[in-house]
């Protein structure tokens, strides 16, 4: 097995909780001027995987005569750990392609379909995170999207086919404590989506260009997408589809590089936070349509057993000092 593999799925000692894992694949550069660039991307990525205690796992920056990056990456999806309760990043950096009918991420070598990509992450059951930052990426939101993942695409479908400057605002945002809209000490994957996708927007509107990316996010598994503009601060106040859950919630848990409070928590007391977390998303969701009597004596015990479960996990981390 490649070394890179073994990095990536050695079984943790102990009980040591188990760890992210960041996949970040460099696609084909085209020409130096965008080598340059995806290799800087690249590597914000990697220092993030590293302040976030992660494993990580580049493809396609250094050179394996043995093997072509779309071998690669299958078998490094094929090798990782499916059931592991910390999430998997897999971050597509560079340039995409559509026919049409088919979008796919442009590899040195071999190319990667949509299609194929879905057909590899289909018995991934841990929380999934895919970040494609190349052009022509609205598709993979179709393909990929699903229960328990946030699928993040440069442009909004796959006839968007310029160069996308997305990847570079986000991998720059995803350590930005700027982007950190909550003030909970941390930046989520939707709050740098969010900040990358405005510094997109005031770029192309900065130098009087037609903007020719707009990226979307998926995190509720009904394969459309949310645009960034399509929220406030770091909630939705628009839906695409009647009664399709808002996209942005499941994002907003996920950062890869953790908050001090986010630190204190275990993984049970962190799932327990995720829990009460969802149930408070359902009543703001439900809040239209109850009186507000009732919308407030539902929202009082979920926000006392957050506050408790906070508190306790404070006192458990000074008792260890």
């Amino acid at each position: 097995m490649h070394a890179c593999l073994l990095v990536l799925c050695t079984a943790l000692a102990g009980n040591a909780e188990p760890r992210p894992a960041v996949i970040v694949v460099v696609g084909a550069e085209g020409a130096p001027e965008f080598g340059r660039q995806f290799r800087q991307w690249a590597a914000r990525w990697q220092e993030a995987a590293a302040r976030g205690n992660a494993d990580v796992t580049a493809i396609g920056l250094t050179s394996k005569p043995e093997l072509t990056d779309l071998k690669l990456l299958k078998e490094t999806l094929a090798a990782c750990d499916r059931a592991s309760p910390a999430p998997l990043w897999l971050i597509l950096i560079g340039h995409g392609t559509f026919d049409g009918k088919t979008a796919r991420f442009n590899l040195t070598g071999p190319d990667v379909a949509a299609e194929d990509l879905a057909e590899w992450l289909r018995p991934i059951e841990r929380p999934l995170a895919v970040v494609n930052c190349a052009s022509c990426s609205g598709p993979f939101i179709n393909a990929l999207s699903g229960p328990n993942r946030v699928v993040v695409s440069a442009t909004k479908s796959g006839h968007e086919y310029s160069f996308a400057r997305f990847g570079d605002y986000l991998s720059a945002a995803i350590t930005d404590p700027r982007a950190d809209l909550d003030k909970d000490e941390q930046t989520s994957l939707l709050e740098a989506f969010l900040q990358a996708a405005t510094e997109v927007a005031e770029f192309y509107s900065g130098t009087g260009r037609l903007a020719t990316e707009h990226a979307l996010l998926d995190d509720n598994g009904d394969r459309l997408g949310t645009p960034a503009d399509w929220f406030k601060g770091v909630r939705a106040v628009k839906s695409a589809k009647d009664g399709a859950a808002p996209d942005g919630d499941q994002a907003n848990r996920w950062s890869l590089v953790a908050g001090p409070h986010e630190r204190q928590l275990n993984p049970v007391a962190r799932e327990q936070r995720d829990k009460f977390e969802q149930d408070l998303a359902h009543l703001r969701a439900l809040k239209p349509t109850l009186p507000e009597d009732d919308y407030y004596r539902l929202l009082e015990p979920l926000l006392i057993d957050l506050a408790r479960l906070y508190e306790s996990a404070e006192q458990e981390a000074a008792a260890k000092k």
